[in-house]
Protein backbone atom coordinates (compact mmCIF):
# COMPACT_ATOMS: atom_id res chain seq x y z
CA UNK A 1 0.00 0.00 0.00
CA UNK A 2 0.88 3.84 -0.81
CA UNK A 3 0.06 6.59 0.81
CA UNK A 4 0.31 10.15 -0.07
CA UNK A 5 0.14 12.60 2.34
CA UNK A 6 -0.04 16.47 1.02
CA UNK A 7 -1.05 19.53 1.99
CA UNK A 8 0.34 23.31 2.58
CA UNK A 9 3.41 24.47 4.36
CA UNK A 10 2.97 24.12 8.24
CA UNK A 11 0.38 21.56 7.72
CA UNK A 12 1.62 18.42 9.90
CA UNK A 13 2.74 16.38 7.00
CA UNK A 14 5.94 15.40 7.88
CA UNK A 15 4.54 15.14 11.49
CA UNK A 16 1.80 12.48 10.69
CA UNK A 17 4.41 10.70 8.22
CA UNK A 18 6.54 10.04 11.36
CA UNK A 19 3.94 8.81 13.48
CA UNK A 20 2.45 6.75 11.01
CA UNK A 21 5.48 5.43 10.07
CA UNK A 22 6.62 4.59 13.58
CA UNK A 23 2.79 2.56 13.91
CA UNK A 24 3.05 0.97 10.71
CA UNK A 25 7.05 0.18 10.16
CA UNK A 26 6.75 1.52 6.69
CA UNK A 27 9.10 3.28 5.11
CA UNK A 28 8.74 7.04 4.27
CA UNK A 29 9.73 8.91 1.20
CA UNK A 30 10.08 12.99 1.79
CA UNK A 31 9.49 14.83 -1.25
CA UNK A 32 11.10 18.01 0.17
CA UNK A 33 14.42 15.71 0.53
CA UNK A 34 14.13 14.20 -3.13
CA UNK A 35 14.02 18.08 -4.26
CA UNK A 36 16.67 19.04 -2.03
CA UNK A 37 18.75 16.51 -3.45
CA UNK A 38 18.22 16.77 -7.38
CA UNK A 39 18.86 20.84 -6.32
CA UNK A 40 22.00 20.38 -4.39
CA UNK A 41 23.47 18.03 -7.07
CA UNK A 42 22.66 20.44 -9.85
CA UNK A 43 20.26 18.18 -11.80
CA UNK A 44 17.65 20.16 -11.03
CA UNK A 45 17.40 23.71 -12.79
CA UNK A 46 14.88 25.23 -9.86
CA UNK A 47 16.05 26.82 -6.56
CA UNK A 48 14.67 25.87 -3.29
CA UNK A 49 12.06 29.86 -3.61
CA UNK A 50 10.72 28.44 -6.88
CA UNK A 51 7.11 28.25 -7.02
CA UNK A 52 5.42 24.88 -6.00
CA UNK A 53 3.78 24.45 -9.40
CA UNK A 54 7.39 24.71 -10.98
CA UNK A 55 8.83 22.61 -8.65
CA UNK A 56 5.20 20.14 -9.14
CA UNK A 57 6.08 20.14 -12.56
CA UNK A 58 10.03 19.14 -11.99
CA UNK A 59 9.68 16.65 -8.89
CA UNK A 60 6.26 14.68 -9.40
CA UNK A 61 7.24 12.66 -12.71
CA UNK A 62 10.58 11.57 -10.70
CA UNK A 63 7.97 10.55 -7.71
CA UNK A 64 5.52 9.06 -9.22
CA UNK A 65 7.79 6.30 -11.18
CA UNK A 66 9.34 5.96 -7.16
CA UNK A 67 5.73 5.34 -6.17
CA UNK A 68 5.28 2.98 -9.66
CA UNK A 69 8.37 0.95 -8.29
CA UNK A 70 7.40 0.54 -5.13
CA UNK A 71 3.87 -0.77 -6.47
CA UNK A 72 5.20 -3.56 -8.88
CA UNK A 73 7.67 -4.67 -6.13
CA UNK A 74 4.42 -5.19 -3.70
CA UNK A 75 5.92 -2.46 -1.05
CA UNK A 76 4.36 -0.24 1.37
CA UNK A 77 5.44 3.37 1.20
CA UNK A 78 4.63 6.46 2.95
CA UNK A 79 5.10 9.90 0.25
CA UNK A 80 5.01 13.25 2.04
CA UNK A 81 5.12 16.82 0.30
CA UNK A 82 3.12 19.33 -0.97
CA UNK A 83 4.28 18.77 -4.45
CA UNK A 84 1.42 16.29 -5.36
CA UNK A 85 -0.81 17.36 -8.23
CA UNK A 86 -4.44 17.33 -7.61
CA UNK A 87 -4.60 15.37 -11.15
CA UNK A 88 -2.27 12.43 -9.68
CA UNK A 89 -4.85 9.41 -10.52
CA UNK A 90 -4.37 10.18 -14.23
CA UNK A 91 -0.96 9.07 -14.27
CA UNK A 92 -1.86 5.44 -12.74
CA UNK A 93 -3.50 2.40 -14.61
CA UNK A 94 -6.48 0.60 -12.42
CA UNK A 95 -4.51 -2.06 -10.69
CA UNK A 96 -1.92 0.75 -9.53
CA UNK A 97 -4.44 2.97 -8.02
CA UNK A 98 -6.17 -0.20 -6.13
CA UNK A 99 -2.96 -0.33 -4.32
CA UNK A 100 -2.61 3.89 -3.63
CA UNK A 101 -4.67 6.14 -1.06
CA UNK A 102 -4.12 9.91 -0.46
CA UNK A 103 -4.98 12.86 1.48
CA UNK A 104 -4.51 16.48 1.77
CA UNK A 105 -4.07 18.14 4.93
CA UNK A 106 -5.56 21.84 5.51
CA UNK A 107 -6.15 24.23 7.83
CA UNK A 108 -9.98 25.90 7.56
CA UNK A 109 -9.55 29.73 7.29
CA UNK A 110 -11.36 29.65 10.61
CA UNK A 111 -8.24 27.71 11.83
CA UNK A 112 -5.63 29.67 10.56
CA UNK A 113 -7.28 33.25 11.87
CA UNK A 114 -7.82 31.78 15.59
CA UNK A 115 -4.67 29.74 15.64
CA UNK A 116 -1.73 30.92 13.66
CA UNK A 117 0.50 30.90 16.60
CA UNK A 118 0.06 27.87 17.34
CA UNK A 119 0.63 26.69 13.67
CA UNK A 120 3.72 28.20 14.29
CA UNK A 121 4.64 27.03 18.03
CA UNK A 122 4.92 23.34 16.26
CA UNK A 123 6.53 24.31 13.33
CA UNK A 124 9.51 22.67 14.22
CA UNK A 125 7.87 19.12 16.30
CA UNK A 126 9.82 17.04 13.38
CA UNK A 127 12.34 19.07 11.53
CA UNK A 128 14.22 22.41 12.42
CA UNK A 129 12.99 24.84 9.66
CA UNK A 130 16.48 27.28 9.68
CA UNK A 131 14.50 30.41 7.32
CA UNK A 132 10.62 29.97 8.86
CA UNK A 133 9.20 33.23 7.52
CA UNK A 134 5.16 32.01 7.06
CA UNK A 135 2.88 34.36 7.21
CA UNK A 136 -0.93 34.18 7.90
CA UNK A 137 -1.67 35.66 4.59
CA UNK A 138 0.49 32.95 2.83
CA UNK A 139 -1.59 30.24 4.61
CA UNK A 140 -5.01 31.70 4.16
CA UNK A 141 -3.89 32.03 0.45
CA UNK A 142 -2.10 28.58 0.65
CA UNK A 143 -4.69 26.57 2.28
CA UNK A 144 -7.66 28.42 0.07
CA UNK A 145 -6.32 27.04 -2.78
CA UNK A 146 -5.71 23.53 -2.09
CA UNK A 147 -9.27 23.42 -0.48
CA UNK A 148 -10.37 24.66 -4.02
CA UNK A 149 -8.30 22.04 -5.54
CA UNK A 150 -9.08 18.83 -3.35
CA UNK A 151 -13.21 19.78 -4.37
CA UNK A 152 -12.48 20.85 -7.90
CA UNK A 153 -10.80 17.38 -8.43
CA UNK A 154 -12.49 15.40 -6.02
CA UNK A 155 -9.55 14.46 -3.76
CA UNK A 156 -9.87 13.30 -0.15
CA UNK A 157 -8.80 16.20 2.43
CA UNK A 158 -9.31 16.57 6.36
CA UNK A 159 -10.10 19.79 7.44
CA UNK A 160 -8.34 21.10 10.29
CA UNK A 161 -11.30 23.51 11.56
CA UNK A 162 -11.75 23.38 15.58
CA UNK A 163 -8.88 21.33 16.61
CA UNK A 164 -5.64 19.80 15.25
CA UNK A 165 -6.15 15.59 15.44
CA UNK A 166 -4.39 14.20 17.62
CA UNK A 167 -5.14 10.52 16.32
CA UNK A 168 -3.23 8.88 13.42
CA UNK A 169 -6.40 6.51 13.64
CA UNK A 170 -8.34 9.76 12.08
CA UNK A 171 -5.85 10.30 9.49
CA UNK A 172 -5.89 6.37 8.35
CA UNK A 173 -9.27 5.79 8.53
CA UNK A 174 -9.19 9.36 5.70
CA UNK A 175 -6.82 7.05 4.03
CA UNK A 176 -8.74 3.52 4.24
CA UNK A 177 -12.24 4.82 3.38
CA UNK A 178 -13.61 3.54 0.47
CA UNK A 179 -14.04 6.97 -1.60
CA UNK A 180 -10.38 6.70 -2.37
CA UNK A 181 -10.79 3.82 -4.22
CA UNK A 182 -10.95 4.61 -8.51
Amino acid sequence: MIYLISGGTHAGKTLWTQRLMEQRGWPYLSMDHVKMGLIRTGLCPLSPQSPDEEMTAFLWPVIREMIKTAVENGQNLIVEGCYLPFSWREDFPPEYLAQIRAVWLIFSRDYILNRFSDILAHAHDIERRLNDTCTREELLRDNGRLLAGCQAHACPYLLMEQHYPTSVLELEELLCSPHQCP
